[in-house]
């Protein structure tokens, strides 16, 4: 990438850190700073990088062309929204924000100062996703399973916008059909939110998606069944593999994709810089971020209404 873009973190947490030392290692991207409202957490990632730590992130405006802001759901639009103000792109992590409501206003002001706006839709960036993608057309039948253990993190939220949202941004980027039914069935075990969740999507073309996540597993799995016509594909976001199995007259033959594995972040955030570069849409704009997260609340109110 050229010319040389100077970019800064927001958040020295465990994802901020991440951010920060992918950017380091791009070419042709300076990483001006960290900013962490924690000073020790700061100053430790800033000195771990060998760049500035900052303790406001407005002290950045000046400085920065794009930023990556990995804090907590709920600071997501006050912060995206002064960036924006102050004429910078921005990425923001997963969820897009807490709210339509403030999702709409980060739109409208990007669009208004021709700006962009990418959320942290990791998997999409995945080697093995990016294998196969160009294989599910109109599939009939998804099915998805991402389970970990309790993190002790991201506990502001509940396991639908922690986890199953990658899931459900996924399927709205392969299946071009409105959405006609939700249903959705949940449980609090360990926090105040929901920490295991199933989710079934129907669209008005047919298809029908099945999600389960949960964050008080015992094993961890990150895996997306795809049943197309003829052929069902099974593939492991974690270990970046794919299987593609084929009815071949009597017979079913299963092919294993060949896949060159890169670190999913590490492309990410090369796309969000070309596109801030060469002023391109990115694959995971505010709009499709949008789009997943009026899903992701719309199973999460379904949830809470039951209980």
């Amino acid at each position: 990438m050229s010319p040389e873009i100077n970019v800064a973190v927001i958040g020295a947490g465990r994802l901020g850190s991440h951010h920060a030392r992918v950017y380091k290692e791009l070419p042709g991207v300076n990483l001006i700073g960290v900013c962490d409202i924690e000073r020790s957490r700061a100053l430790s990632l800033a000195e771990s990088l060998a760049t500035q730590p900052f303790f406001d992130y407005k002290d950045l405006f000046h400085r920065v062309s794009a930023v990556s802001i990995a804090t907590p759901t709920v600071t997501h639009h006050k912060i995206a929204r002064e960036f924006l103000q102050a004429g910078i792109n921005v990425l923001v992590e997963k969820p897009f924000t807490a709210t339509l409501k403030e999702a709409d206003d980060l739109l409208k002001i990007a669009r208004n100062s021709k700006l962009l706006v990418q959320v942290g839709h990791i998997e999409r960036f995945n080697s093995a996703f990016s294998a196969i993608q160009h294989i599910c057309r109109q599939p009939k039948f998804i099915e998805t399973h991402r389970l970990s253990g309790f993190p002790g993190r991201s506990l502001d939220v509940g396991v639908v916008l922690d986890l199953m949202i990658h899931d459900i941004d996924i399927i709205l980027g392969l299946i071009d059909s409105p959405i006609r039914r939700v249903e959705a069935v949940g449980i609090n075990v360990l926090t105040q939110y929901e920490d295991i969740a199933n989710a079934r999507i129907t669209f008005k073309n047919g298809c029908v998606c099945n999600l389960t996540a949960s964050r008080v597993s015992d094993e961890s799995m990150r895996k997306i069944r795809i049943f197309l016509k003829n052929t069902y594909i099974s593939m492991d976001y974690k270990n970046e593999e794919a299987d593609i199995y084929r009815k071949d007259g009597d017979k079913i033959t299963k092919e294993s994709v060949w896949i060159k594995k890169e670190e999913p972040l590490k492309k990410e955030l090369s796309s969000f810089l070309d596109c801030v570069i060469h002023n391109k849409k990115p694959i995971v704009s505010g709009i499709e971020g949008r789009s997943c997260l009026k899903v992701a609340l719309q199973i999460q109110n379904l949830i809470w209404k039951r209980k």
